[in-house]
């Protein structure tokens, strides 16, 4: 089974165990109701029994159905104390299955997970990527505050790890920790920080998570990412995707200014187009300067455009709301189309979709009417979609095509989904105010509804018809009359009470017919709504001012029987009511204009969209799914008037070569520095094409399961020529700050072995974290202190055949290639006869390892010996290069690996440069330990002779005798290591390495530590 992958398929000997399970859980008795229990425990034990016992594949299949009971949704937790038990288990595959179940548990379980938390801390040393990734993610499930600083140094530690799926692992924690304890916001923004710095695609989404999750408001951690963000969009998996594509948004809409005033300038001159000519002369001096799009701005929506195609919804309708809301109105048409294909989705797609098209087609009609059937309602669609269907339908109508869609309506209304019939009257008495041409024709369907054997039918239309009669009440008695005669008939409250008020708003143009209304009302007053009681004394209130001498009797009555109603709100409004119209001797000054107050004229109501108000929200979020502000929403901001410096998105090392280039460089250098400014440039057009190639060459060696190589070594994996290496290391450098320079083999000039001032391209890019000031320190590669003269078996003369191989490390550069570590191999014909033909056949490296092999020996005198160079470039790791050593008749399997001082480079310089870089590497690139030992093994020459002999480092002068300092550089990637010994008082001092490369300085201290102990 693949360690990579956490497929539970059946092994030898687990079906055996399965039948044992299943025999012992059938033999239970089920007579009763302790007998259902009873199996149910038993099953449990059996499981118990599987995984305490001795056999891997027992405790494996017990493993798999504990995690189908999980996926089942039954509950496991009883099982926690069998299983965290396994969770040192030698077996992968049990392991993973183990932390699967952990990581559900974990915070249910918070007791019995603490006891396990050292077994967790070592899993984050595993050699599997996997294993690494799922310790942390159960350590930072385990919700209790007394672990935050054990999390914490384990995100650190993950967020340098050389598996991009580890550090995707520390990017999800972060967000966990933060919940847990928001006092580690400035380490986490840190951690942050480096990790946005990160080429792998795998990382990318989980970090921008982790950012809009902590410090959403530090725009200023994405400004150097801006770019790689855009250029690795398409290659980030979906979920990734809507994350970026949403910061993004946000960053547009602070960074750039708005690409929206072109147009509304063309819109001006359309509307203006009968200006005099002085006014249309004032305008265009105000435009006479035109806008220009910031390439940064055209690279996101240009990266975005391709992910409208995406399967996944959530990423189409992301890049929508970005088209939306950041691209010029000209542009923003595309995505149209995109969003009526994922109407083929499922409901709960479609509804969202729909909503966000409604608030769309309010702004932009011109969008989507070129696919108006598209929103015509199915008779399987479920009411929710259909009601947003006749929004959209609503918005789109014009004159051209309301004849079309009242056609469609009329079909609507005899749906027997009364919620959406109801629905589409309202839509047609919408459309009958937005557009005129079509009012009379609305209103007269409307009344033919009236005679509708639906009661909810007719109600809804004499509620729509009210208010169309408001906006021209002149012309329709006729209508008013008909309705009158419906308050037999009609029972819907909202109905009956818009009936009346229409009748008491119109009372002088139906004088026979309101006081007889008013007499049938009076007589169920009693059995009414509220609602309708309300409008029954509104209307003799009117009928009374107009009509008092057949109604003052009639009002009288019904104020009467609303001053003893039971709702107080009747009450109310018959005390203020009497007050008003009938004078008497407490009658205040309002009694004069009572006739105004009841009959003045009433504005007509405006018919909007409910989706009108909206648009203040970002599409696509829940905030204007729900149309309110959720807890965590980030507004989107208004366009800056004028652009922030762009320049802080250029990366760093451009402007430092700029700065150093003057500083006398020699002529054959310049086309290494013109090839090295193209790469950038590369690097920052909108072709992500090397970034892609980073990004999956990353995957590849995250997925070995147990690698240590950094993946972006694997730039190098490909033969290539000297300066083709020098530029990617000029590429690497950007990506690690603080890197000093160090011997460079210079293709264009002679070989050499001294380190030279000589301004490289490598170097420039090297130079990138030192401070440039006037006095600039000097740092560079010195000579090896000690060269340890031990040697390492290659291969026996047992095994060789009667060849014997050893190699050793000479501490010296490599001439191979910079970033390769040299080895010396010497060859021994330890047999009676000649060998022939000695060279390097078959290699199999590691990705992004390489190999520059000798020159095939052609022969070997018997008890004959020589000495031949290689150059291995390990990749900043102690990873075995494996090869085969051949012979004329044989090929015997061989393999190096090198110790962890080896892949050094000694370095020289001050003590003050040594404190100021040591500063800069602390926090997460700083390990230390104590060491005890007796006081005769810290004199000075010890500590020297111990630590040299273990890693090729330079010493660095010291002006205090307790401490000790040592200085070396990793020679794949160039990253400092600073080594310090602190002797404290007694037998006890403090070993302290500084350095980026994490993994390597912790590797170096385990090792520095029981040389420094021993005596």
């Amino acid at each position: 089974m693949s360690s990579n992958s956490f497929a539970y398929t059946e092994q030898s000997g687990g079906g055996e165990t399965a039948e044992l399970g299943q025999e012992a859980t059938s033999t239970i008795s089920p007579s009763g109701a302790f007998g259902l229990f009873s199996s149910d425990l038993k099953k449990n034990e059996d499981l118990k029994q599987m995984l305490e016992s001795n056999k891997d594949s027992a405790k494996l299949d017990a493993m798999k159905r504990i995690v189908g009971m999980i996926a089942k949704g039954k509950n496991a937790s009883e099982l926690f104390p069998a299983v965290v038990k396994n969770v040192a288990s030698k077996n992968i595959e049990i392991k993973k299955l183990v932390y699967v179940y952990l990581v559900r548990y974990a915070e249910e379980q918070q007791d019995l997970a603490l006891l396990s938390i050292s077994t967790f801390q070592r899993a984050l040393k595993d050699p599997n990527q996997l294993i690494r990734a799922s310790a942390l993610r159960v350590l930072s499930s385990i919700r209790v505050p007394i672990i935050v600083p054990i999390m914490m140094l384990a995100i650190k530690e993950a967020s340098a790890d050389l598996s991009p799926y580890v550090r995707k692992n520390a990017a999800h924690a972060i967000q966990k920790l933060y919940s847990l304890d928001p006092e580690q916001k400035e380490m986490l923004i840190e951690v942050i920080e480096k990790l946005l710095k990160d080429k792998s695609t795998l990382v990318a989404g989980s970090v921008v998570m982790a950012f809009e999750e902590v410090c959403p408001d530090r725009i200023d951690l994405i400004h150097k990412n801006y770019r790689k963000l855009c250029n690795l969009l398409v290659d980030v998996e979906e979920w990734g995707q809507v994350v970026i594509i949403h910061m993004l948004t946000r960053y547009a809409r602070t960074q750039f200014v708005s690409p929206w005033k072109e147009d509304d300038g063309l819109e001006d001159n359309e509307k203006n187009f009968y200006e005099s000519d002085d006014e249309l002369k004032e305008k265009t001096e105000d435009r006479k300067k035109p806008y220009t799009m910031d390439p940064d701005h055209r690279l996101l929506i240009r990266n975005t455009k391709p992910l409208l195609q995406s399967r996944n919804a959530a990423v189409v309708m992301a890049v929508a709301q970005l088209y939306w809301h950041i691209s010029p109105k000209s542009e923003a048409g595309i995505i149209s189309k995109s969003l009526v294909r994922l109407l083929r989705s499922n409901r709960e797609v479609q509804y969202i979709v729909l909503q966000n098209i409604a608030t769309m087609s309010i702004q932009r009609k011109g969008m989507f009417e070129p696919y108006l059937k598209s929103f015509y309602v199915r008779s399987t669609d479920p009411t929710m979609i259909k009601t947003l269907k006749l929004e959209i339908l609503t918005n789109l109508a014009n004159e051209a095509n309301i004849s079309t869609l009242l056609r469609e309506f009329q079909t609507y209304v005899k749906s027997q989904d009364k919620q959406f019939a109801a629905a589409t009257i309202q839509t047609i008495g919408r459309c009958a105010t937005n557009i005129s041409e079509v009012t009379d024709t609305c209103l007269n369907g409307l009344v033919c509804l009236l005679s509708n054997r639906d009661e909810i039918v007719v109600a809804e239309s004499v509620v729509v018809i009210k208010k169309l009669l408001q906006m021209q009440p002149v012309q329709h008695g006729e209508i008013i009359k008909h309705m009158a005669k419906l308050l037999d008939s009609i029972t819907v409250p909202v109905a009956r009470a818009s009936i009346l008020w229409l009748i008491g708003e119109n009372c002088e143009r139906v004088p026979k017919i309101a006081p007889d209304v008013l007499r049938k009302m009076a007589k169920s007053f009693t059995n009414e709504d509220d609602l309708v009681k309300l409008q029954i004394l509104n209307l003799g209130a009117k009928l009374y001012l107009t009509n008092s001498k057949q109604t003052k009797l009639l009002t009288q009555y019904i104020l009467n029987l609303g001053k003893y109603d039971q709702n107080y709100d009747i009450r109310d409004r018959t005390r203020f009511i009497r007050q008003l119209i009938v004078p008497n001797e407490k009658s205040g000054a309002l009694s004069k204009y009572a006739k105004k107050i009841f009959l003045a004229q009433k504005p007509a109501p405006l018919l909007e969209s409910p989706f009108k108000d909206r648009d203040h929200f970002q599409l696509g979020t829940l905030s204007h799914t729900l149309n309110i502000k959720a807890s965590g929403y980030l507004e989107l901001s208004n366009w800056p008037e004028v652009a922030p410096d762009p320049s802080v998105r250029n990366v760093e090392v451009i402007e430092l070569a700029k700065e150093w280039t003057p500083t006398g460089k020699a002529k054959k250098e310049n086309p290494a520095k013109k090839f090295y400014s193209e790469s950038e440039e590369e690097e920052e057009s909108s072709d992500s094409s090397s970034s892609d190639s980073e990004s999956e060459s990353g995957s590849e060696s995250g997925e070995g399961g147990g690698s240590e190589e950094e993946e972006d070594s694997s730039e190098d994996s490909s033969e290539g020529s000297s300066s083709e290496e020098e530029s990617e290391s000029g590429d690497e450098s950007e990506a690690e700050h603080k890197r000093m320079p160090f011997l460079t083999v210079n293709p264009i000039s002679t070989p050499v072995v001294l380190p030279t001032p000589a301004l490289s391209p490598s170097l420039i890019a090297d130079l990138e974290g030192l401070n440039l000031s006037t006095s600039s320190s000097v740092i560079s590669v010195g000579t090896p202190v000690f060269v340890p003269g031990k040697t390492h078996v290659l291969l026996h003369r047992m095994s060789g055949k009667g060849l014997a191989a050893n190699y050793f490390f000479p501490r010296q550069p490599c001439i191979f290639g910079d970033k390769m570590v040299s080895v010396q191999i010497t060859l021994n014909n330890t047999s009676d006869r000649k060998i022939e033909n000695i060279h390097i056949g078959e290699k199999k490296l590691p990705v992004g390892m390489q190999m520059h092999v000798f020159h095939p020996i052609d022969s070997l005198e018997p008890e004959g010996s020589i000495t031949v160079s290689m150059g291995i470039d390990f990749c900043d790791s102690t990873q075995t290069a494996s090869f085969q050593l051949c012979t004329k008749d044989d090929c015997f399997n061989v393999s190096i690996q090198p110790p962890i001082g080896e892949l050094l480079l000694p370095v020289t310089m001050s003590e003050k440069d040594f404190k100021k870089e040591q500063g800069m590497l602390t926090g997460m690139n700083e390990t230390s330990a104590v060491i005890i030992a007796a006081p005769q093994n810290f004199t000075p020459s010890m500590v020297l002779q111990k630590v040299v002999n273990v890693a090729n480092v330079g010493v660095v002068p010291s002006g205090q005798d307790n401490i000790h300092r040592f200085a070396a550089k990793t020679v794949h990637s160039g990253s400092l290591m600073l080594v310090t010994v602190e002797l404290k008082e007694g037998s006890t001092a403090q070993l302290i390495i500084n350095t980026e490369k994490t993994v390597i300085g912790s590797v170096l201290l385990r090792e520095l530590k029981p040389v420094l102990s021993q005596g």
